[in-house]
């Protein structure tokens, strides 16, 4: 028996997916309708939590953040079976996680953070990437359940914690992909391209695919020679500042690199490679 605690719509498609695995699962919600809205899917939902963990031997979580999790499984603790695992796929705090993991083996639980780079679709077509690390004994003998959930489970390590880190650290990279994605329709708007052009652009020049080697080439610390001078890159970055205050367009990633990159060049870097602004950071 599992249960499962937290329907958002990640939680509620993983439910989905474990019945239709032929799993029974036990479901709450703290808005109960969506709860009781997978009963239709075969789960049975309670109105109690700790009705909702009884007999569970895996109780899974998917929260909002570091506070919910605690605040929940105190909530539920005087439900939990002997042994009880928890396996909180939920974004938190490194230092929470490392935290619930020794404090839930102090009172005899076990507890894994397992936060997860997938959406809902994912969650139902059990496809994306789940994050464990910790203790790999645990982690070994829960690859198989946890294996079903998606489509790869990475594996990170024996350091309690290094999963949350690295999904902030791939969640921070989806927020500035995305705030690029906005200043780069910003700088369209103010030229008068169209976002389909630039659709039609990606579809032809993909620079997501150069990705893995730019960063390569930034860790090993040589900015020595360069295949875009910080000097050009500064100019082009004028350029676009200059397109969007002439036409009253708002970019808001640009002015900060452009910044940071007048700091590089005034410390005599501008003949370097542009992705030496990364380099305080290594």
């Amino acid at each position: 028996m599992k249960a499962f605690l937290g329907m958002g719509l990640l939680g509620s498609n993983f439910v989905k997916a474990m019945l239709r695995k032929g799993d029974a699962v036990q479901v709450w919600n703290r808005t109960a309708s969506k709860a009781k809205a997978l009963e239709k899917d075969g789960a049975k939902a309670f109105d109690d939590i700790v009705d909702a963990v009884k007999g569970a031997a895996i109780i899974h979580l998917t929260l909002k953040d570091d506070d919910s999790v605690n605040e929940i499984l105190k909530a539920a603790s005087t439900g939990f079976k002997p042994g009880v695992i928890i396996i909180d796929h939920t974004t938190t705090s490194v230092k929470g996680a490392v935290e619930r993991t020794a404090e839930w083996k102090a009172k005899g639980f076990t507890y894994l953070h397992a936060p997860v780079f997938m959406g809902p679709a994912n969650a139902l077509e059990s496809s994306g990437n789940m994050l464990v690390s910790g203790d790999q004994d645990l982690i070994n003998s829960l690859t198989p359940q946890l294996s079903a959930m998606t489509g790869k489970l990475l594996n990170l390590g024996a350091e309690v914690g290094k999963a949350s880190s690295i999904k902030l650290i791939g969640n921070l990279f989806l927020l500035t992909l995305t705030a690029g994605l906005s200043d780069t329709l910003a700088l369209a708007k103010a030229l008068n391209i169209a976002p389909a052009d630039i659709s039609a652009l990606f579809e032809s020049w993909n620079p997501g695919a150069g990705m893995p080697a730019r960063f390569s080439r930034i860790a090993k610390g040589d900015f020595s020679k360069p295949s875009w001078e910080l000097n050009m890159a500064r100019k082009d970055a004028g350029l676009m500042m200059h397109i969007a205050n002439e036409e009253g367009v708002k970019l808001n990633l640009i002015p900060a690199i452009a910044a940071d990159m007048d700091s590089w060049i005034a410390k005599g870097h501008g003949a370097d490679d542009w992705s030496v602004i990364a380099k305080d950071n290594l």
